[in-house]
């Protein structure tokens, strides 16, 4: 299941790629100074990824069993996962236009969506310990859990704030895929 996730992972990075150049094409008329909602969409569209990948991979340092429903579940996620690319070149698209409010939103539920899948992800998988393994550190299981109910609710967040105000929606996406790449860094991988 790890490999197939890999993989559905590698394949929304491929798509960031093509969203940017696609991005780029529409653009290339105007100036190169133009271009940089382009080159920052790239850069966030990876960057998102691959916080969301390396969180995937440390939530299976714990698991060690799967069910039919998990799998499900795990699929439900990388769906979303796959969709990153498109809202992230929505905003670059649109982030001088009067759209771009719409696309922020876009954007923010996007990942509100993934915070979701994730929360309850993980939740079916260590309730009651269910497909967690036996020598998992309880206290990082818990941590976990703990913040991961952070991403709904500031997704949800940045999701009204798009109306509001695209650059602080955007700021608040961002400041949360650091939030996220910082606590996964600093959990310990299992040795067992």
């Amino acid at each position: 299941m790890e490999a197939f996730s890999d993989g559905v992972f590698a394949m929304a990075f491929g798509r960031g790629v093509r969203c940017a150049n696609d991005g780029r094409e529409s653009s290339k008329r105007g100036p190169v100074r133009a271009q940089w909602p382009t080159f920052l969409a790239y850069l966030t569209s990876f960057a998102t990824i691959l916080v969301m990948w390396v969180n995937h991979h440390k939530l299976f340092t714990h698991i060690r069993r799967t069910t039919g429903a998990f799998l499900f579940l795990n699929g439900f996620l990388l769906l979303f996962v796959t969709v990153v690319p498109f809202p992230t070149a929505l905003v670059s698209e649109h982030l001088l236009s009067p759209d771009a409010r719409t696309a922020a939103a876009i954007y923010a539920a996007t990942y509100f969506a993934i915070a979701i899948a994730f929360n309850v992800l993980w939740r079916y998988a260590s309730d009651g310990m269910r497909l967690i393994d036996p020598r998992a550190d309880s206290e990082q299981v818990r941590a976990i859990t703990r913040n991961y109910r952070f991403g709904p609710v500031f997704y949800f967040a940045a999701f009204l704030l798009a109306f509001a105000s695209v650059p602080a929606s955007l700021g608040l996406c961002m400041a949360l895929a650091l939030f996220f790449a910082v606590t996964a860094s600093r959990e310990r991988v299992a040795e067992w």
